[in-house]
Order: structure tokens, then C-alpha cells, then sequence
């Protein structure tokens, strides 16, 4: 699917990483679409959007963590690659 912007947070746990999806869906309009596990129980959650709605949600998770966040990002009118890359993902 084609988003205006994909919205990153990386959380260690899939506690956490639950408790974030939780958050940002009840935040704004934004879809989950998937996440990644890493090594050391990292885990980046994707969130997809319109861009004004996904900065909405990663700036609630960001300014009011449920938990430690690692790292953030928003990547607004994703290339094909990420978006395919996302697509391997899921």
C-alpha cells in the first residue's frame, strides 16, 4: 500500500513495541503496518499515513513514551525501495 509516510519507532521488546502501536493507533489516523525484530530484542514498529497524521504519532510516542525509545523517525513520500523494502518486512 502507498502512504504518504511511514512513521519508525524502535523500542527493545515486544512489550513495549505493543504498548507503542497501542499509542500511536489511538493517536491519530495512521495504520500499522508492520515490525522487525532484531537481535537483542529490538524492535522497530512501522506505522503508515498521510504525513501530518504519522509525525502526529511518532511526536505522542516521542513526548510521552510509554516506555524507552531507542530511536524514532519519519520518512514522508517514501521511495518505491522502502516501500518495497517495507513489504518484505511484513
Amino acid at each position: 500500500m502507498k502512504y504518504g509516510a511511514y512513521g519508525l519507532v524502535e523500542v527493545l521488546g515486544s512489550a513495549s513495541a505493543v504498548l507503542v502501536v497501542d499509542k500511536m493507533l489511538k493517536t491519530s489516523a495512521v495504520g500499522f503496518d508492520t515490525w522487525n525484530t532484531k537481535c537483542g530484542g529490538h524492535v522497530t514498529i512501522f506505522v503508515g499515513g498521510d504525513v501530518s497524521a504519522v509525525q502526529s504519532a511518532v511526536d505522542a510516542v516521542k513526548e510521552n513514551p510509554p516506555c524507552e525509545v531507542i530511536a524514532s523517525a519519519v520518512i514522508s513520500n517514501p521511495s518505491d525501495e522502502t516501500e518495497r523494502m517495507v513489504g518484505l518486512a511484513r
